[in-house]
Formats: structure tokens, C-alpha cells, sequence
């Protein structure tokens, strides 16, 4: 049996050459490196198969996008007609406002006027004149008028003249105050109020006139908001 102990205690000698061992350390040197250069490899082909694999996704969403639009430009283009219509139907709404917008709806008004009269008081005629551009009218008339010169209120659109007769100048006064309470009317005033005789009884001939006002318009082909 050999004493593992007594050999312990024994001195060691390295019997191999110096250059033998030299070269074992530069294997092992070798190896380490070679490991480190493939686990480079490794890692940059990881990177690069991750990089290309987002390139092709890219690539991918780009070509259905593509497609998409595509798709997109050949609906909007089967669209156009109704564009075209929506638009043309716009320009006649713009051009029916423009001819439209000065509308007075004078039989609500004649008939307003039938019910507003003074019991001793009757019209024998009326005209209406409204205006239609700077310098410019246009006339409406039932029959020949008294001629006075209109009456410029803040927010006139025309004028409307009467001309009629009453039993008295209160008579007259009488019409004038109903008058002013018609909306779309303003400042009503008399021209001329003076008497005169039918057969055996005195009466008053007058002739009267107010400022037709925008709140006359109807409005009935105005644009609305958003429209």
C-alpha cells in the first residue's frame, strides 16, 4: 500500500519542456478566441436576420398600403358624379338665394292691411318700390299713386305710398298708427291730408307712406348655416 501522505510531502518536478507547455497555453488561446469570433458571428447574424425580417414587414405593409390606396382612388373616382352633382345642386341653391333674397310676400302683407284698417278709412291705392341694387329699383303697383318722396329708415329695403280717405284727419292718424304696427314696416308718415267733398260729405284725402325693412323679407330661399 502506498502512503498517499508520505508522497504529498514529496517536492514536484515539471519534467516537461518549456516550449511544449508554451504551446498548450497558445491552443487554449486560440480556442478562446475562436469561441469570442463565433459568438460574434453569431450575434451579427442574429441582428441581421432580425433587421431583414423588419425590412420585409416593412415592405409588406408598404405593398397594402399601396393596394389600399389604390382601392381608395378607384371608389373616390366612382364618387365624382355624385361630387359633381352635390356641387351643381350647391350653385343652383347659391344662384335661387341671390335671386331670391329680396323676396317680400306682398299678398301676406295686402291681406294683413285688409285686416288693419280704421273702420272710417279705405285705400284707393298703393305702390311698393323696393330696392334692388345701389341706384336701382324695382315697383310693384295696384294703381297710380300720390307721388312723395320715400323715407329712408336705418334698415329700409323700399318704400310703400298709399293714398286713400278717411272721414277725419283722426281718421288718418288712425291709419298711420296701425300701419307702424306691421312688422316690416317703419316710420310711417302722411305726405298730404286734406279735405274734400263727395256729394253732401266732407272726407279727408291723404296720402301716406312707410320704410319697408328687411324684417319684410320672407326668407323663404335664404342659405342656412353649414349649407
Amino acid at each position: 500500500t502506498v502512503d498517499t501522505t508520505a508522497l504529498a510531502g514529496m517536492p514536484r518536478v515539471d519534467l516537461m519542456p518549456p516550449e511544449i507547455a508554451e504551446a498548450a497555453r497558445f491552443r487554449r488561446l486560440q480556442l478562446a478566441m475562436g469561441a469570442a469570433v463565433l459568438a460574434s458571428v453569431a450575434v451579427v447574424a442574429g441582428l441581421y436576420l432580425h433587421e431583414h425580417s423588419g425590412v420585409t414587414s416593412a415592405r409588406s405593409q408598404l405593398a397594402t398600403a399601396k393596394t389600399q390606396q389604390v382601392g381608395l382612388q378607384q371608389r373616390l373616382a366612382s364618387l365624382q358624379t355624385v361630387k359633381d352633382t352635390y356641387a351643381e345642386v350647391q350653385a343652383k341653391h347659391q344662384l335661387l338665394a341671390t335671386a331670391m333674397g329680396q323676396e317680400i310676400r306682398w299678398s301676406f302683407y295686402l291681406n294683413d292691411l285688409s285686416l288693419r284698417i280704421p273702420n272710417n278709412v279705405w285705400l284707393t291705392a298703393a305702390q311698393a318700390t323696393e330696392s334692388t341694387a345701389p341706384g336701382a329699383s324695382s315697383t310693384t303697383s295696384t294703381s297710380t299713386a300720390v307721388a312723395a318722396a320715400p323715407v329712408a329708415g336705418p334698415a329700409s329695403i323700399g318704400t310703400i305710398l298709399f293714398s286713400g280717405e278717411g272721414m277725419r284727419h283722426a281718421d288718418v292718424a288712425a291709419w298711420l298708427d296701425s300701419l307702424s304696427r306691421i312688422n316690416g314696416f317703419a316710420s310711417p308718415t302722411f305726405s298730404i291730408s286734406k279735405e274734400n267733398a263727395i256729394g253732401p260729405r266732407s272726407v279727408v284725402d291723404f296720402g301716406s307712406q312707410a320704410s319697408v325693412t328687411s324684417q319684410a323679407l320672407s326668407n323663404r330661399y335664404a342659405l342656412k348655416a353649414g349649407s
